[in-house]
């Protein structure tokens, strides 16, 4: 027991109740706690550009074959695409099984349009596909820092990266430059992250305190269709692939528990981007494939996300009784999986991609995203969580099918091996003071 209470998860297990307990009584002094979500988002954010530049660069730079860097990122995206298909059909053939809309009624007049004018104008720069391509080339490189746009991070890092490995050894000093680098941020993650249990209280507060502790177990039949699609999609889908792979979903899932649980408190996976690249490398996950999977997953695998996609139009059509043909559902997958890879960075993501995605299918009213507003921050955690997990088995995959895992020291970690127990940068492990730097290259 006292384990659990010194552990990282455990302390956050524990802000949850409490946060409950403190919105349930005081919910006017729980909404004013919003600041502590907030702020650890904020220091989070702060670090993931550096981070994510200094992993990507360093993994191209010391992969040598940039053939095999292309070849990783391609078989990714194949990866990613597949997945984010089944996943499109999986919230598309639950919402027609369970019919969460049927019976609403829904009259479009009585909805408040205004509510959706922010939504609607971000949604605007997702319909042109050169505007979206445009978009992710940044102004200046340090424009893309300075935004915090993973996908401008991304290309920069890319290109950084080839120059360094083709130079060689003349670049010597700067890969050193850089590796040093990500040492020194990935400590600085380590001190955020024992705010952790802090900022999950104040998310989890601020939101008993505003809709009331029965909205956390009475979000109406949508919110249940979608909790059930996300587990169906992780246990059946997910589960089988890393078996194919070898490994077991449940291993690492449990291996991940920290980091799942902070997703659960803040509903937003970027809270855990670097300690998540850490600990699939100390599993044995080569550094470049975790440096490229990742990054990009968290823009174009966003397997929760695309459940919720197919599953929120087929309800706001079922809620305004507005008929739906082959040929639309179709349509929406089809456009799905466009207007999916754009939703990460975006304020208010999910509706915005949504909005955008109706406005390719006339036969479907926007106006209808009104009715999910209320319940969007409640399927948000359930989308958090099966976008992180979906790319954590996509790094797994993509590892093994490069040969870029070391096989036996992954089911070692995954079994909870002694010898090799994880230990966060910034913390002191003892004998174990190597944990919290770079695993072993495979």
């Amino acid at each position: 027991m006292l384990k659990f209470f010194n552990s990282l998860f455990g302390r956050v297990v524990i802000a949850l109740v409490v946060g409950v307990a403190i919105g349930a009584v005081y919910p006017h002094f729980a909404q004013s706690l919003r600041p502590l979500g907030d702020g650890f988002l904020k220091l989070i954010k702060m670090v993931i550009g550096p981070i994510v530049f200094c992993v990507v660069v360093s993994g191209m730079a010391h992969a040598g074959d940039l053939r095999k860097v292309g070849r990783v990122g391609l078989k990714a995206v194949v990866y990613f695409e597949i997945m984010t298909t089944i996943a499109l059909v999986i919230g598309a053939v639950l919402a027609y099984a369970t019919r969460p809309g049927v019976g609403m009624n829904i009259d479009l007049r009585s909805l408040d349009a205004a509510s959706l004018a922010t939504y609607a104008e971000h949604a605007k720069s997702l319909k042109d596909t050169a505007g979206f391509l445009l978009k992710i080339i940044p102004d200046t490189a340090i424009n893309a820092f300075a935004t915090g746009d993973i996908l401008q991070i991304l290309v920069f890092s890319v290109l950084f990266g080839s120059a360094l490995s083709l130079l060689g050894k003349k670049a010597q000093r700067v890969n050193a430059l850089v590796d040093e680098l990500a040492q020194v941020f990935f400590r600085v993650m380590g001190f955020i992250i024992k705010l952790a249990p802090l900022g999950v209280l104040g998310a989890i507060a601020f939101t008993t305190g505003t809709y009331g502790v029965e909205s956390l177990k009475q979000l109406g039949m949508l919110v249940l269709v979608f909790y059930a699609s996300c587990v169906v999609f992780v246990a059946v889908v997910l589960g089988v692939v890393m078996r194919l792979a070898g490994f077991s979903l449940f291993k690492l899932v449990r291996y991940l528990r920290e980091e799942l649980s902070i997703v659960l408190g803040t509903a937003s996976s970027d809270a855990v981007l670097p300690q998540i690249m850490r600990k699939l490398e100390w599993m044995g996950v080569k550094d470049s494939t975790v440096g490229l999977v990742i990054p990009t997953g968290y823009s174009f695998n966003l397997d929760g996300f695309s459940i919720y996609l197919t599953l929120a139009v087929i309800f706001i059509a079922q809620a305004t009784n507005t008929p739906l043909s082959l040929h639309d559902l179709i349509v929406v997958v089809l456009v799905s999986l466009v207007t999916s890879k754009g939703a990460h960075g975006i304020p208010g993501s999910a509706i915005v991609i949504l909005a955008a995605t109706l406005s390719a299918i006339p036969a479907i009213p926007v106006l209808g995203l009104v009715l999910i507003l209320p319940v969007d921050w409640f399927v948000g955690i359930a989308r958090a969580l099966t976008n992180l997990i979906g790319n954590c088995v996509a790094t797994v995959v993509v590892a093994v099918w490069e040969n870029d895992i070391d096989r036996a020291r992954a089911h070692r970690v995954l079994n909870r091996d002694a010898a090799l127990r994880y230990v966060p940068a910034g913390e002191d492990a003892g004998d174990e003071s190597v944990a919290g730097d770079r695993a072993p290259a495979v």
